[in-house]
């Protein structure tokens, strides 16, 4: 049969008697260049006409790609969205729901202001959200709202995103990555632990300036031909010694005049630092949890409390050795054949907490190295065979296996005794 070719004369309405209402509809790709009418074609000239005869703006292939003509094809149907997945960020957000199928029902950008009252009317579902800046304190308002809230890892989401990356490809990826039944989720925490946290941020970033300060003194000193000694203690001692005639003679005012600054915004830093330990201190005598773990060598009021208000509940973990892979104490594994491949500490997880365990154990084993350990024990044996450093991580790591084992049988810490020889 004989192809039709309609010319530009066409008007809408013979375009609309010609086509039924399905037909009608826009087709899913502008590059396709037959019409759903069976028989029909169109030559350039009457598609430029008849898109602009029924008002059709021209689709890009960003747009058929990112899916954003489909939020304004069809209305977005939430009577059965059982899942929704929530692509935040400062000021614009984009939610993407699916039905118990996983079928797609709607993809949508939402305004800051407005994703409550979006959230507000829709029925109780399972909202996904990705655990990053601002997670958990959208995860406790939406969960105000009936819904379940669900925080995944960026990083488990990263594998289901498609192809290129926007917020509706993103939002996609986290309701999908929702879906799966072994995922693993992160546990929202309230505005008390959040606030018991940010207690730790604060103290790191004043020792880190701390740290900055005594680094920028020492070497600006080198300039000078003065080398200062290291640790906080004796950089303390300059802010006496730059005034002594015999420093302050090779030294022009005007970097005396930097130096004294930098001396003052030290004695100041350590002044904070001070109170802020005080309070840490304060807190850990008053928590239960705190004074139970305080009983474990190597951890002092810092790391008790700090393991108190920033590890996620002990339930969380099967047994300890999933709590001490989950701070990065445990090696990366590239087993593969049947053959088992150990590469260096993981380092995957909080990073506070681990940093801390660490300290804590190398000044275990460096009271150990000078007065020597419980005949018998694990400590003694590892240092008589493995490097000191090596010693320092692997007691970190059964430190944090202790930890597991005391939040959870809810007891205090007992040494072990050494098996009689």
């Amino acid at each position: 049969m004989q192809e039709k070719e309609f010319e530009v004369s066409h008007s809408d309405q013979e375009w609309r008697r010609l086509l039924t209402p399905e037909q009608y509809n826009f087709p899913a790709c502008p590059m396709l260049a037959i019409w759903p009418l069976s028989g029909v074609t169109r030559t350039s000239a009457s598609v430029d006409q008849s898109r602009f005869m029924m008002g059709w703006t021209p689709r890009t292939a960003s747009m058929c790609q990112s899916g954003v003509f489909e939020q304004h094809l069809r209305e977005a149907s939430v009577s059965g969205v059982i899942t929704v997945g929530l692509d935040i960020a400062k000021h614009v957000f984009h939610a993407h729901g699916v039905d118990d199928q996983g079928r797609a029902l709607f993809s949508k950008r939402i305004s800051r202001g407005k994703l409550l009252d979006f959230f507000a009317a829709q029925p109780s579902c399972t909202v996904a959200l990705e655990a990053c800046g601002g997670a958990h304190h959208w995860a406790r308002q939406l969960t105000q709202l009936g819904h379940e809230v669900r925080l995944i890892p960026p990083a488990y989401v990263k594998p289901f995103v498609k192809r290129q990356k926007n917020d509706a490809i993103d939002a996609e990826a986290i309701c999908e990555a929702a879906q799966r039944p072994n995922m693993r989720f992160v546990a929202m925490k309230s505005e008390q632990q959040q606030a018991a946290g940010l207690v730790f941020r604060t103290r790191d970033l004043l020792v880190r300036q701390r740290t900055q300060l005594i680094n920028a003194v020492r070497g600006h000193l080198t300039e000078y031909g003065w080398i200062a000694p290291k640790g906080p203690s004796h950089v303390a001692e300059l802010a006496h010694l730059i005034e002594e005639k015999r420093m302050a003679g090779s030294l022009p005012e005007a970097a005396r005049a930097m130096f004294r600054l930098m001396l003052d915004q030290l004695a100041s830093l350590n002044g904070r630092i001070a109170v802020l330990d005080k309070e840490i201190a304060r807190r850990a005598r008053e928590d239960e949890v705190s004074r139970r773990l305080m009983t474990i060598p190597g951890i002092g009021p810092i790391s008790a409390t700090a393991i108190a208000a920033l590890a996620p509940p002990v339930e969380t973990f099967a047994k300890g050795r999933d709590f001490a892979a989950w701070l990065g104490l445990t090696p990366v594994q590239r087993s593969t054949g049947g053959k088992q491949k150990l590469g260096a500490t993981s380092k995957m997880g909080e990073r506070t907490l681990r940093r801390l365990l660490i300290i804590g154990s190398s000044a275990v084993v460096q009271q150990a190295s000078k007065r020597g350990a419980a005949k018998g024990s694990w400590l003694e044996q590892m240092l008589a065979r493995k490097p000191r450093m090596l010693v320092t991580v692997a007691l970190a790591n059964k430190m944090a296996r202790i930890v597991w084992a005391l939040l959870v049988k809810r007891e205090v810490y007992r040494a072990p005794v050494a098996a009689n020889a």
